[in-house]
């Protein structure tokens, strides 16, 4: 165990086998509080660094690495050949090189990856996990405490700013407050944390999760690589995806699912009546309830007795009749609304 999660083990955190913490001690909050911070110890953080770091990732990912400006972050899918992505990223650009915030768990696999194509190209790719903190905090409290360390807060979703206490990006909202993400470097993580939580209640990474998924944005997992073409989890409608940058692995069934036909699939943000729910629990149609007609791409319990979940459809299947949670008679999803519209 890390010093990191020894110091939020100190402050009553409840840490599972694979270092995620899913809540402190006390009680589950029955509503989101008003003002409230999470270390997101799911995420894991790869920095590229050299002279041909911009390039090399531009021609590896969905958007635009070589025009990522000082002042913004950017979301990027990173696909096989045949569109699939492999990762959800967020990104960002720093005097340490390009940050790179994917799913720990799958985080060694990717970095992998693209470390086979550097090839000859300038470029080091280097595991940032330990070494930078990041953190979680929503609502209009956190906005004003934040201050203490970022004067100037970034005001709209993916601006970020930078201080000499690291990196905070401001996210989409969610349950009608603000979202930030706090990168800070790892050795002042305890004492910024100690401030944090005498303001805002501490609540676990699921709960985060939570918040990203009523944001609509999908985070593709271990259970999820290489299930979808970005558009089919929305990805090109929250800016993941520029199509008028150059080519990039799997470049041409992303540009052709865009340009050639009506798309067929999207992401739609549903709650069911059951905990547990897992990425990549298939879904099924009362209509035609003996093939699975989508996917759960991300799902968290919601302050009730059931999951609130992203999950990915067949468009023609929410025209009429019912979607079942793992099985043509498992329980039934009840749709919400998107933060955002879907394209008509």
């Amino acid at each position: 165990m890390n010093t990191w999660l020894q110091t939020l083990r100190q402050h009553n955190a409840q840490i599972d086998d694979n270092g995620v913490v899913s809540g402190f001690e006390g009680s589950r909050p029955g509503e989101l509080p008003r003002g409230f911070v999470a270390p997101l110890t799911d995420a894991g953080l790869v920095v590229a660094t050299g002279d041909d770091a911009p390039a090399f990732l531009h021609n590896q990912l969905t958007n635009d690495v070589e025009r990522l400006g000082p002042e913004e972050a950017r979301l990027a899918g990173y696909c096989s050949p045949k569109g699939r992505l492999l990762a959800t990223l967020l990104m960002w650009k720093t005097a340490a090189g390009i940050h790179l915030q994917l799913p720990r768990q799958i985080q060694p696999a990717v970095q992998k990856r693209l470390q086979m194509y550097v090839l000859r190209a300038k470029v080091k790719l280097a595991d940032a996990s330990d070494a930078v903190v990041l953190l979680g905090a929503g609502g209009e409290p956190a906005a004003g405490l934040l201050k203490t360390w970022f004067p100037q807060l970034p005001a709209a979703p993916l601006a970020k700013t930078d201080s000499e206490h690291g990196t905070l990006i401001r996210l989409s909202d969610a349950f009608g407050q603000p979202r930030y993400q706090w990168a800070v470097p790892a050795a002042a993580a305890a004492a910024c944390w100690t401030e944090l939580v005498k303001t805002l209640t501490p609540v676990g990474t699921p709960l985060w999760r939570l918040t990203d998924i009523h944001a609509g944005v999908p985070l593709v997992t271990q259970a999820t690589q290489e299930q979808f073409v970005p558009q089919m989890i929305n990805f090109e409608l929250i800016g993941g995806v520029n199509f008028k940058k150059g080519c990039y692995p799997g470049q041409e069934v992303v540009a052709r699912s865009q340009y050639l036909g009506k798309l067929k699939r999207r992401m739609l943000l549903a709650s069911v009546d059951a905990l547990e729910v897992k990425p990549g629990t298939e879904l099924f149609w009362s209509g035609d309830p003996d093939q699975p007609y989508g996917m759960v791409v991300n799902a968290e319990r919601n302050f009730g007795s059931g999951s609130d979940i992203l999950a990915e459809l067949k468009l023609a299947a929410t025209e009429e009749g019912t979607i079942h949670l793992g099985s043509a008679s498992g329980p039934a999803l009840s749709f919400l609304t998107l933060p955002y519209a879907l394209p008509a």
